[in-house]
């Protein structure tokens, strides 16, 4: 039991990094914007070794006629919340993960107040929710960047901070599954001592 409680600890707080290095890092998608190379991250976008603030405008197209502007301001909002969403579900899946992290720890204590409530239990769940926050993020940016962004810079990647992000899930949920194992074999170590 301890063992996986451990190594879901060691998941945890692995992914608990991770997930804060992708979000606060601008190596999300790098391209070639005007003939040099360029980045960004949730944050902030860097070209010429200079960095600006995330803004609506960077994926937005240019468009010259007056009808068309009524199209590009639901494009900038499109993508301001497509910012917003990604950036949102980051931060709550961090803020699970440690929540999961100190549920954790909590339970290699045993404390006879707290009997009834499964604290391996409660650390596997906000472990799931930190995967699911994360997954959610994630496919928001993949989708958008597939089928948006994608299209406005022709040579262009995903960096090494997306790719943080997606180990963080693997590692978010691989605590998850540690820490429901254990919480299993506990019970059954009850259930069989209560006989």
């Amino acid at each position: 039991m301890y063992s996986f409680m451990g190594g879901g600890l060691f998941c945890a707080i692995v992914g608990n990094i991770l997930i804060v290095v992708s979000t606060a890092t601008d190596y999300w998608m790098q391209y070639r914007l005007s003939g040099s190379y360029a980045h960004q991250g949730l944050w902030r976008y860097c070209m010429a070794n200079k960095c600006y603030m995330q803004t609506a405008s960077i994926g937005a197209p240019k468009w010259s006629n007056k009808t068309a502007s009524e199209i590009t301001g639901a494009v900038l909002w499109f993508v301001q919340a497509y910012w917003n969403a990604t950036r949102a579900f980051m931060i709550l899946s961090g803020m699970a993960c440690f929540a999961g992290i100190m549920a954790g720890i909590l339970s290699f204590a045993h404390f006879s107040a707290f009997e009834r409530f499964s604290r391996s239990f409660a650390a596997g769940i906000m472990f799931f929710i930190s995967t699911l926050f994360v997954l959610l993020a994630m496919a928001i940016y993949t989708g958008v960047t597939l089928s948006f962004l994608g299209k406005r810079f022709g040579d262009w990647r995903f960096s090494w901070s997306y790719i943080l992000g997606w180990v963080a899930m693997l590692m978010t949920f691989f605590a998850g599954i540690f820490y429901m194992c254990a919480h299993r074999m506990y019970e059954s170590r009850r259930v069989v001592g209560s006989r």
